[in-house]
């Protein structure tokens, strides 16, 4: 099986979102991405880094976990969670336009967004212990 893993540990900050999205995007570099794919992986993962600095962490700042996997077939996993405030219902969260954010700041898409982008997406949450978000891609061979 050829594999390869990497795990990244950081704190809750805007700044670290664009960190967050080129670390991924150099790691999944090898398999050769077309450029449309690495745009779909780069808004993902995006989309749940941000999810966590607005909505895990909205008064303090605190740590996020960013897995990424290749897998046989380019397959690749990406996993970002939290210990922050959870999801209280998350069939009602991943609905487009659901937002806890102000309604004038966020535009309740994120969900909708990485669901559209990748080729699957699962949410484990609990409230007060964390969100755990799943997302799988497949890197089509050139």
């Amino acid at each position: 099986m050829n594999t390869n893993k990497v795990k990244i540990t950081f704190f809750s900050r805007s700044a670290n979102e664009a960190f967050a999205r080129g670390a991924v995007a150099a790691f999944v570099a090898p398999l050769d991405p077309t450029v449309a794919e690495l745009s779909d992986i780069k808004t993902a993962v995006s989309e749940a880094v941000t999810n966590c600095i607005v909505h895990a962490y909205p008064d303090t700042v605190g740590q996020i976990e960013l897995t990424a996997e290749v897998q046989e077939n380019q397959k690749l996993i990406l996993t970002i969670s939290d210990k922050g405030v959870g999801i209280e219902n998350i069939e009602r969260a991943m609905q487009p336009m659901f937002t806890t954010g102000s309604p004038e700041e966020r535009a309740g898409l994120g969900f909708a967004v990485m669901k559209s982008f990748m080729d699957e997406v699962k949410v484990r949450s609990k409230p007060q212990k964390g969100t755990k978000v799943t997302m799988v891609k497949y890197i089509r061979s050139r």
